[in-house]
């Protein structure tokens, strides 16, 4: 009679496999919707553990992922659904395969207390431990608040769905309703992409997994080579003038926009692009975008995919206001990033190129491994404005300032010049620096770097 109550159960538990969100989002994360379940009957008390863990295929890739399931016991985490989110983590690290975890759930097992934070501790701690190791990337595609919240920010990427919720303190706390919606989580940096639902956000996370290496010891799968062709407008122009043809792929675009950033290919191979908008803040960088493209620099650099600069800027934004933020850290730490990449490192430069934006993004103190400017490029020591006023003082009163701007640009920011002064390694025309830039980065495939034992550096904050 036992035995036959123990079946009962048993296929009752089985019907209701595959049935929920937390399945079907694996089946459209998984190809072909096929993978292999982990510790598939884990157990909290009498109930599930309230998340599903599989290992599979995406993109032809080995990745290992959880999903959690708000229909178990609200997908509350307790000290069951850590120890089985953390086999997966320990597996990752183990094999040296990717890592993505979609997120559900309405918050922790109230009935375990401390217990259930020190089961979100636990995980903090392995997805640090493998951080910089494997790829991880995070999904949220229900409510994500609280530790959770901590656990998701902390992945290399996180791919946020529409009406979802991301949030460290609720709307219920703050009293705001916008708070950990998708539309703010872009717009502040949280969420490298927001789509607008499941299938949509798993296809991209699919595309991103394509452009990654499955750990930190091997390569970014290669792609077949389909030649760049110019499209788009401005800063998207210049980018596509470099990169294979529809092969960008746009992270955190919503958040500090006189930067873009993304994976893209050059010749078939994955790279990182980096590009300062022109358009944006009269070619100024500013504190956030600063901070996006050092954020991005230092993920290239954990998994050593090269750094592809197209540089278009006249400095970093200078207003009292800006001053008074602390932008200078942003700043510094980008600096930082470059510095202290030891991955390829090839900037383009297809405008201004002014000041302390060629010393951080161009120069040899940012370790670039090869710079080539546009034949109409700008690098200049000083904003023009700035060495009119210095330079030039005694010619403003008979002179404009436009024309004696314009003057300084031609005489001293010729691109000819800084090669001449091995400032810069090349000069080319448009048409052709997407040959530049592969030869660049065929030049530097092998490139190996010992640096000095130590834990680790310290970044401006």
């Amino acid at each position: 009679m036992n035995c036959e109550n123990g079946f009962s159960r048993l296929e009752k538990e089985l019907s209701l496999l595959g049935n929920t969100d937390a399945y079907k989002r694996l089946g459209l994360l998984f190809d072909g919707g096929t993978y292999t379940e982990l510790d598939k009957f884990s157990k909290n008390g009498e109930n599930g553990c309230g998340v599903v863990t599989a290992y599979g295929s995406v993109n032809g890739i080995a990745c290992y992922a959880f999903s959690q399931d708000v229909t178990v016991c609200s997908g509350a985490m307790g000290r069951a659904q850590s120890a089985k989110i953390k086999k997966v983590y320990d597996l990752a690290l183990t094999n040296g395969a990717p890592v993505i975890g979609i997120y559900d759930s309405k918050g922790a097992f109230a009935a375990e207390g401390v217990d259930a934070l020190n089961a979100y501790g636990d995980l903090i701690a392995a997805s640090g431990k493998i951080s910089g190791v494997v790829p991880q990337i995070s999904v949220v595609a229900g409510k994500c608040i609280g530790s959770a919240a901590i656990l998701a920010s902390i992945a290399d990427i996180t791919v946020m769905v529409d009406g979802a919720e991301l949030c460290v303190n609720s709307a219920a706390i703050t009293g705001d309703d916008t708070v950990g919606s998708a539309e703010l989580a872009m717009k502040n940096g949280t969420a490298a992409i927001v789509a607008e639902n499941d299938e949509v956000a798993l296809t991209k996370v699919a595309e991103l997994i394509a452009m990654l290496p499955s750990n930190n010891l091997s390569v970014a799968p290669v792609a077949d080579y389909i030649p760049a062709g110019v499209s788009g407008e401005g800063v998207y122009a210049d980018i596509n003038n470099i990169v294979d043809a529809n092969s960008f792929i746009e992270l955190s675009e919503g958040f500090g926009k006189c930067a873009k950033v993304g994976f893209a290919r050059v010749a078939g191979n994955a790279v990182g692009v980096v590009a300062t908008d022109a358009n944006k803040n009269n070619s100024y960088l500013c504190g956030f975008g600063a901070a996006k493209i050092s954020r991005f620099v230092r993920l290239c650099d954990a998994f050593s995919i090269p750094v592809v600069t197209l540089l278009n800027c006249a400095g970093f934004m200078g207003s009292a206001d800006d001053e008074l933020d602390g932008s200078v850290r942003a700043v510094a730490a980008l600096t930082g990033a470059y510095a202290e990449a030891t991955t390829a490192k090839i900037t383009v430069i297809v405008g201004k190129a002014y000041g302390s934006a060629f010393t951080a993004m161009a120069g040899k103190g940012a370790g670039v491994d090869y710079c080539i400017a546009y034949a109409d490029a700008a690098i200049c020591a000083l904003n023009p404005t700035t060495a009119v006023q210095f330079m030039y003082k005694d010619r403003l009163g008979e002179e404009s300032r436009e024309d004696l701007e314009k003057e300084y640009v031609l005489t001293e920011g010729s691109p000819f010049k800084a090669a001449e002064n091995c400032a810069i390694n090349d000069v080319v025309a448009p048409e052709n620096a997407a040959m530049s830039v592969i030869s660049a980065l065929d030049m530097m495939a092998s490139k190996r770097v010992s640096t000095i034992e130590k834990k680790h550096s310290n970044m401006p904050y």
